[in-house]
């Protein structure tokens, strides 16, 4: 029989890591009163895995608070990420979207925590080590998808389109794709064969968000209290996974393609829900962008409606999805 302890080398190093910081980021906000995003299953992974097990899971455990740079500060900026991404994700399948890919799906539970429209089929693509401690928790809590939950092992960094595809993909489908805190971390042509990628197998109507840092931060930014943090810490040494080199401008590829890009900044959301990170000096997320692109039809050509749905319901927090 598989165990939890059994299976955590894949997100006890390098990038997989991280996951195991933004699941504990979510765990933490699941408790706040005030909570922008509720992920009841992410607090089991951080306990699950030796690599975690000692991290704060609720508000009380963070020393400092929201002063703390690692819990509070990029502990508020994941918790934000999340409930963005999510409204986003939503709007679009009841738009019309019935397939959901989330590229480095990592320790989300999306499949299981959102309210999908009937229909929906969530993919969810990464390593198999990560996919496999992930399903061994969600076993022993005997967790029930919310969708038509399918999970694929691939390394995003190489050529996945044809298992996708074999696994039930639909090509001819408008569908909502995600990459979040993913593009980060690839090689530059990785990047772009992943774009690209996207751009080919999406309908009309399709939509994709992703994060991107829009320029090289200072050596003073650089060693400030978040990356320290995380670094000193947890041993996540966050500047050292992230991709170096020129970074491809995946907006322009995409507007060349007929894509509609929106470029938004975190604060732009803080404003909106009134919670979340606010700028600061030597700013460790300024440079930080959330891109939000949209299919064009008149590029590719009409599709048929999609089908009525009722409106979202927003399990992450009040009100109905925001357009980004």
């Amino acid at each position: 029989m598989r165990t939890a302890a059994g299976l955590t080398d894949g997100v006890a190093r390098g990038v997989g890591r991280t996951a195991l910081l933004v699941a504990a980021a979510r765990a933490i906000e699941t408790h706040r009163p005030d909570a922008l995003a509720r992920d009841p299953f992410a607090e089991h992974f951080v306990r699950a895995a030796s690599a975690s097990a000692g991290w704060p899971v609720r508000p009380a455990q963070v020393p400092g608070g929201d002063a703390d740079p690692l819990w509070g500060r990029l502990g508020r900026y994941f918790a934000l990420r999340t409930r963005v991404l999510d409204d986003h994700l939503l709007r679009s399948a009841h738009l019309g979207a019935r397939q959901v890919v989330l590229l480095g799906a990592g320790l989300d539970c999306r499949a299981y925590r959102l309210d999908w429209p009937q229909g929906c089929v969530v993919y969810e693509v990464d390593t198999a080590a990560v996919l496999a401690f992930k399903q061994t928790v969600l076993d022993r809590l005997r967790a029930t998808p919310v969708a038509e939950r399918r999970t694929l092992a691939a390394d995003l960094r190489d050529d996945w389109a044809d298992a996708l595809v074999s696994a039930g993909f639909d090509a001819a489908a408008p569908t909502a794709w995600l990459a979040e805190g993913l593009l980060l971390y690839l090689p530059a042509p990785a990047e772009r064969r992943l774009v690209a990628t996207v751009d080919r197998l999406s309908a009309a109507d399709s939509t994709l968000a992703y994060e991107i840092k829009d320029l090289v931060e200072s050596p003073r930014v650089r060693s400030g209290p978040v990356y320290t943090a995380a670094r000193r810490r947890l041993g996540v040494d966050l500047l050292a996974l992230f991709a170096t080199g020129p970074r491809p401008d995946s907006a322009a590829d995409l507007t060349s393609h007929g894509w509609t890009v929106t470029t938004r900044t975190p604060y732009d959301f803080t404003r909106r829900h009134g919670r979340g990170p606010l700028p600061e000096p030597n700013d460790a997320l300024a440079a930080n962008r959330w891109i939000f692109a949209a299919a064009s039809r008149d590029a590719r050509g009409p599709v048929p409606p999609p089908r009525p749905v009722a409106p979202a319901s927003d399990v992450s927090g009040p009100g109905k999805p925001p357009v980004p």
